[in-house]
């Protein structure tokens, strides 16, 4: 058998990649399954959670009180073995609550300098609790965080701990006293995760699970080596020139002066941007990989169409008055794709 120099190493690199990615399965089937035993009857929002960290991101949860969206965030942070920190954004939080402050000492010989101390924002996992309450100046102090994982303090440039992500909360039905976020830093969001009442069987379960001696608690089951190297193996995944064909059409098709489909033109104000389609790529990757699979397919596309899109879109102002939900947009979009 004759080796031709460059196909024998690229047959390796793909055997070894398959490897890895086998591997990597088998261990977030743990991971999903230590998030299940705390975390009942939400299966699809914990793998849309999972999905988000997989991929690098950060995720918006929306749901109404009780739902377990604060129990999800620290479950999260201690499967997978993350440095988690939590801030309840309020009305009266400043900057320098989250990325902290410089403060003035007094040393040896009455020598004065400034200490800088570091805020929560210095973390693995940061917890954003009901973001929207915090006035725009605060919320804008995430931007760069979230973007470029590092902040500016003090005429310096410090970099965030790697992983570093943002998962923050919102109620969707208690307007009062709250300030919207605005489009650039949602679209710095991977996934908005939209969390519904759970079914009679898992509130069931919930209440049985919950209300007892004992109740179930989380394991770690990943460390943050290990996420990362599960990130970087995600990015390296192939993807299907149907696949790339999907989220570009998509994602296009989503953009009032692009769309082909009627229900866009007429009803969206503004549709996403380039950072929907990278969202994307990477999410259909990391979803294939918790599904025990080694490539992406337009399966995925569709299942992570509205979480993806739907906060980087706006609908018009008469199709606010007429009613239409930006859910039957998207739908629409899907159905164009299958």
């Amino acid at each position: 058998m004759v080796e031709v120099p460059g196909v024998t190493e690229a047959a390796g690199d793909a055997e070894k990649l398959i490897a890895e990615a086998e591997t990597l399965s088998s261990r977030l089937a743990r991971v999903r399954e230590a998030v299940g035993r705390v975390i009942l009857g939400q299966e699809e929002v914990v793998e849309q959670a999972l999905v988000t960290l997989l991929a690098g991101g950060h995720m918006l949860l929306v749901g109404v009180p009780g739902l377990g969206k604060t129990k999800l965030v620290e479950t999260l942070g201690t499967v997978m073995g993350l440095d988690a920190r939590r801030v309840q954004f309020t009305p009266d939080l400043m900057p320098s609550d989250i990325l902290g402050s410089e403060v003035l000492e007094e040393g040896e010989g009455g020598r004065r300098s400034f200490r800088f101390l570091r805020g929560p924002v210095f973390c693995q996992l940061l917890m954003a609790d009901e973001i929207n309450r915090a006035s725009p100046r605060t919320q804008s102090a995430l931007l760069q965080a979230m973007q470029e994982r590092r902040v500016a303090v003090g005429g310096e440039v410090l970099d965030l701990p790697a992983p570093f992500h943002v998962l923050a909360t919102q109620n969707p039905i208690e307007q009062e006293g709250t300030y919207p976020l605005p489009e650039a830093q949602l679209d710095r969001f991977l996934l908005e995760i939209e969390i519904g009442y759970p079914d009679e069987a898992a509130e069931r379960a919930m209440l049985l699970a919950t209300t007892g001696a004992r109740e179930a608690r989380a394991e770690a089951a990943l460390t943050a080596a290990e996420l990362i190297a599960a990130q970087s193996l995600i990015r390296r995944l192939p993807v299907g020139e149907a696949v790339l064909d999907a989220i570009l059409r998509l994602v296009r098709g989503a953009r009032p002066d692009t769309a082909t489909l009627p229900a866009v033109r007429q009803h969206l104000a503004w549709g996403p941007g380039p950072r929907a389609a990278q969202a994307l790529m990477l999410a259909t990757r990391a979803r294939a990989v918790l599904d025990g699979r080694l490539s992406p397919s337009v399966e995925d596309v569709i299942a992570l169409a509205e979480p993806v899109l739907r906060h980087r879109m706006a609908l018009g102002f008469a199709a606010r008055a007429d009613g239409v939900r930006l859910s039957e947009v998207i739908g629409a979009l899907k159905a164009d794709l299958a």
